[in-house]
């Protein structure tokens, strides 16, 4: 099951995590999430990094306490679309 887009994304703010499925050997699958930031260069483009500064860290918990409930909901069957997607 290897897919080049993510099964789901939550976000809040400038910070995203992406929830990846991973087929194990005995067919279960399994997720992982991936964390990144966006922000402007010093040239007003756009880039993302997997690095975050102290203020960005209780986003970045409250963004994984989010992919894990995301994670549960994608497990169980509900819709994994971007309705779900918090924005803030």
């Amino acid at each position: 099951m290897s897919s080049n887009k993510p099964v789901a994304e939550v976000r809040v703010g400038a910070v995203k995590a992406a929830i990846w499925p991973n087929q194990t050997e005995s067919g279960a699958v399994r997720h992982n999430v991936t964390f990144s930031r966006i922000y402007k260069d010093a040239d007003g483009n756009w880039k993302s990094t997997s690095s975050f500064g102290r203020d960005d860290l209780l986003v970045v918990a409250k963004v994984a306490d989010m992919a894990h409930t995301k994670i549960f909901e994608v497990a169980n069957g509900h819709s994994a679309d971007q309705d779900g997607e918090q924005q803030s």
